[in-house]
């Protein structure tokens, strides 16, 4: 919700006559917030840029990311003692690329996505815990550009989509745990000329049961949803923001059909107004609260929902307790990335950190 102008005028009025103004009530509900909830942050490597997480359960996490020097090469690290220590697992010959995603089944079995243009976009698996990589997919489209994906539960069928060709999204899917992958036909794909992905979190895809769910951004901020596995898609409208770098960075499910979209601008990193839209049932997206940063990425712990932003100057990390309709900050501390295990909430951002925090 916009700042009325009148309260504009009086806080400035306030200001000049050095009227002492009290503290807002966000800023009580998030110093409330932050006495019960704190990140314990590590730096994993500090040339790494990391967008990429997947939380297996309280124990083991994977996160990937990107160099920050100019062609150096894509990691992917492995934790298996909740975060004490990590172990570099990433492929081999990883120079250049971006690896925006990871999904994993466990410890030894897990999919990277490497994003960008062309052969640029590129999937590669592992199960045995990143001793050895197989490529598994190499994008031979010089016009797509994949940006997310997500398994179902189980892991058997998964989906990778990419902003659109020739005025349509394309998706790429696997029915085989990840071995092998094929682009799918885009003829019942709905036009989506102006918009694109966001690749901010490697949650623009996600599965919910047996939905799938994907957001755009750009002239129209949607949410695709998919019935059978990717084969169909609807389009619904959200109330986040349009732009050359606004719309829906990341979605986050409770049930199949209630969820929340989160975005923002990257353009205005500092504002987190209209940051949130919800889905309680049905395929309508209404607004939610506002956030005081970006929306890279949700998830859900405990009926309680969790945003990070990393951007501008106000970045940080907020929670809901009442299903995306209000939110307080916990921490300034912002990541680009989030998944939640049970009370347990994994965090990765730029510098190569990594942070956890217990919900409950």
């Amino acid at each position: 919700m916009r700042t009325p102008l009148g309260l504009v005028a009086l806080t400035l009025a306030a200001s000049l006559t050095g009227s002492l103004v009290a503290p807002s009530s966000a800023d009580t509900a998030d110093r409330a917030e932050e006495a019960k909830y704190r990140w314990s942050t590590t730096v994993v490597d500090a040339d790494q840029s990391f967008r990429g997480l997947d939380a297996v359960d309280a124990t083991t996490a994977w996160v990937s990311g990107a160099s920050l020097t100019d062609g150096g090469a894509a990691k992917v690290f492995l934790t298996t003692d909740a975060g004490a220590t990590w172990q570099d697992v990433s492929p081999p010959d990883s120079e250049g690329l971006n690896f925006r995603d990871v999904e994993a089944e466990d410890a030894l079995t897990a999919s990277v996505l490497a994003i960008g243009e062309g052969e640029a976009s590129r999937i590669y698996r592992t199960t045995d815990g990143g001793a050895t990589w197989t490529e598994t997919f190499r994008n031979t489209d010089p016009k797509a550009f994949f940006n997310c994906m997500d398994f179902s539960r189980g892991g058997k069928v998964g989906l990778a989509v990419s902003d659109p060709v020739g005025g349509k999204f394309q998706i790429a899917r696997t029915k085989d745990r990840g071995r092998s992958w094929t682009v799918l036909d885009d003829r019942r794909m709905p036009r989506s000329t102006g918009e694109f992905n966001f690749s901010a979190s490697g949650d623009c895809l996600v599965f919910a049961g047996r939905n799938a769910y994907f957001g755009s951004g750009g002239d129209v901020a949607r949410v695709y949803r998919s019935t059978d596995q990717g084969r169909t898609w609807a389009a619904s409208e959200t109330t986040l923001p349009t732009g050359e770098a606004a719309g829906v960075f990341a979605l986050a499910f409770r049930t199949p059909r209630a969820g929340v979209a989160v975005g923002g601008d990257f353009e205005a990193p500092d504002d987190g107004t209209d940051a949130t839209a919800l889905l309680r049932r049905g395929n309508r997206w209404t607004a939610g609260g506002d956030l005081r940063h970006l929306g890279e990425d949700a998830s859900w712990s405990r009926g309680m929902l969790l945003v990070v932003g990393q951007g501008g100057e106000d970045g940080g990390s907020s929670i809901s307790r009442d299903l995306g309709a209000t939110w307080t900050r916990f921490s300034k501390a912002g990541f680009h990335t989030l998944d939640c295990y049970g009370a347990d909430c994994w965090a990765a951002g730029g510098d190569g950190r990594v942070g956890t925090v217990r919900i409950g």
